[in-house]
């Protein structure tokens, strides 16, 4: 199966993580091309896909070969490797990529500390550039929104050039199971839904996975809290949106229903501002300057005031 597609694999020099976000113009793109091994590496594999490039490549860096040499040694049995591309990094952030000759242009592949973007039958060579970008001014952000961020980027830059119609993010931590797998496997904007997923993932699943058994520690159970809101509808937890709930995009905006490919491209847009705020929010600046309240209400008031 030939998956042009544009992808990027990381490390997070944090806290460990690893992590492949994808998208592509052909179904379930998240089932085919992401590979990771927690302590190990992170690999995507598209084009003309062969998964057992990604395996041997996660086999080689676990018996200590180098990111370049496990990429190396993989390509080096592969009878078609000018048809394939590959992005990966090991534990430790390094990175490696591969784009054959036989890949679909525009193709082509970057890499650096902690990443490898690549992407083939792009609209444009920008959209690998832009991917960088995104992924590289987001370094104070956590490795799910960093990944989101660049997909979002490389989406805006024309992504794939037949259209759109899947995508995914996938990150492992410490255990042998994800710690995030969400995918979108049939819609017009794959990109934009892929961010409201995360969002809704990072209120419901996120505590769910923490709470989960530990390779190197006690099963335990999964906290009260946690159980007593996954015992809800899904409508009544944590981001839903409820039933009837104004969407501003519809009500304030104007669009009119029926513009779903304008209102995803506005959320795409969006979603990165949306983000900043997020992390400002959660900013603890009391040490450094006393809080400081806006009231617009203060010059007409008629009682005093401090």
């Amino acid at each position: 199966m030939e998956l042009n597609t544009f992808s990027i694999a990381a490390h997070c020099s944090r806290t460990g993580q690893l992590g492949v976000a994808v998208a592509s113009a052909v179904p379930a793109v998240g089932g085919l091309c992401p590979y990771i091994r927690a302590g190990i590496g992170a690999v995507t594999t598209q084009s003309w896909v062969n998964p057992y490039l990604a395996l041997r490549i996660l086999d080689g860096l676990a018996g200590g070969q180098t990111s370049d040499a496990a990429l190396a040694a993989a390509l080096k049995i592969d009878d078609r490797s000018d048809l394939r591309q590959i992005g990966l990094v090991d534990a430790g952030g390094a990175a490696a990529a591969w784009t054959g000759a036989g890949c679909t242009a525009e193709a082509g592949h970057r890499t650096g500390p902690g990443y490898a973007v690549q992407g083939n039958m792009l609209a444009a060579p920008g959209v690998i550039d832009a991917m960088v970008r995104a992924f590289e001014t987001g370094a104070g952000c956590d490795l799910d929104e960093r990944l989101m961020r660049a997909l979002e980027a490389g989406d805006d830059a024309g992504g794939d050039r037949r259209g759109k119609q899947s995508a995914a993010l996938k990150i492992v931590a410490r255990e042998d199971y994800p710690c995030l797998d969400l995918r979108v496997d049939e819609h017009a904007a794959p990109v934009a839904e892929l961010r409201r997923i995360l969002a809704v993932a990072r209120r419901q699943l996120v505590p769910f996975v923490a709470g989960m058994p530990r390779k190197d520690g006690p099963a335990g159970a999964l906290p009260e809290d946690v159980a007593a809101m996954l015992l809800r509808p899904p409508a009544e937890r944590p981001g839903a949106v409820a039933p009837g709930a104004i969407d501003p995009l519809h009500a304030i905006v104007g669009l009119p229903p029926e513009a779903a490919g304008r209102v995803a491209h506005l959320r795409a847009q969006f979603a990165p501002v949306l983000a900043e705020i997020r992390t400002l929010r959660d900013l603890d600046l009391a040490a450094a300057h006393p809080p400081v309240v806006f009231d617009p209400s203060l010059p007409y008031r008629r009682v005093p005031h401090e």
